[in-house]
């Protein structure tokens, strides 16, 4: 699966997807570090990208309808998240095989120890 992270997570969380398998792609190593949503989303429409964001934003199916996606993933993050934090989180979304192959046309949250998928 390709995944499409944004900016607001950790630079390691590319490498994570990578040792699970799967293809990474952070916004600032193309040139999207301060594109606005709809940018960001955009891309990860035409690179047919799951996006990966802590922005809630990315939540509102009104302006990112799942269906149209290869998936949006938005973590829940504390305040006060550490980079450790937010890879665990992805970890254990990783670990979770039959998620991850559930979640084109997806949004999902994460939160610690939870993951909502909304359906299409």
């Amino acid at each position: 699966m390709r995944f499409l992270i944004d900016a607001d997570l950790p630079r390691s969380a590319k490498p994570l997807l990578e040792r699970f398998g799967h293809e990474a792609i952070d916004v600032r190593d193309i040139g999207l570090r301060s594109a606005k949503d709809p940018v960001i989303a955009r891309y990860a429409q035409n690179h047919q990208a799951c996006l990966l964001t802590g922005d809630f934003g990315f939540a509102d199916i009104r302006n990112y309808p799942p269906e149209r996606y290869d998936g949006i993933v938005v973590l829940a993050l504390p305040r006060d998240a550490t980079a450790s934090f937010i890879l665990g989180l992805i970890e254990k979304t990783l670990r979770q095989s039959e998620v991850v192959a559930r979640l084109p046309n997806k949004l999902a949250i994460v939160e610690a120890g939870r993951i909502r998928l909304r359906p299409a």
